[in-house]
């Protein structure tokens, strides 16, 4: 089933933890709906613009996958609302900074990006269908074993 015109569900729901440890990881109708909005405005408009493919590492997560990886419990990825992803040959620093200037977006965070590495980290884009998406822009690093958040996108 594909959720956008360059997007299928099962590159939404895949994921080697839950293949491993045999979690059903089907999101119900409500959820599909949240992920064909996210492939719309933000994944789809991504592919747009850079004229490739983009690589998705993490779509929907159910509870029990979620909690398998370690996900934070109020995770969009859980409501089908956030993707992580790249683009093989595009710098993820980039990614976001043009996300951030060009799509309209719930959150944007930069995550495990490391200065000078460019193909390091990815990039997780949350979007709310209704319009009442924040703007709100992380960067996210790992500081002596912890993820740590600050503002904006530090590149």
């Amino acid at each position: 089933m594909m959720v956008s015109e360059h997007v299928s569900l099962e590159e939404l729901t895949k994921s080697q933890t839950g293949g491993r440890l045999g979690i059903n990881n089907t999101p119900s109708p409500i959820k599909i709906e949240a992920l064909k909005a996210v492939c719309e405005n933000v994944v789809e408009k991504v592919r747009a613009h850079y004229g490739q493919p983009v690589f998705i590492n993490s779509g929907y997560r159910g509870p029990a996958l979620n909690k398998a990886v370690g996900g934070a419990a109020s995770s969009q990825h859980c409501k089908g609302e956030a993707v992580d992803m790249e683009i093989p040959g595009v710098p993820n620093g980039d990614l976001a900074i043009w996300v951030r200037d060009n799509l309209d977006f719930d959150q944007l965070i930069l995550e495990c990006y490391k200065a000078g590495v460019p193909t390091s980290g990815w990039v997780h884009c949350s979007y709310k269908a209704g319009g009442k998406n924040r703007k709100d822009v992380l960067t996210a690093s790992v500081v002596k074993g912890k993820m740590t958040y600050s503002k904006g996108i530090n590149v």
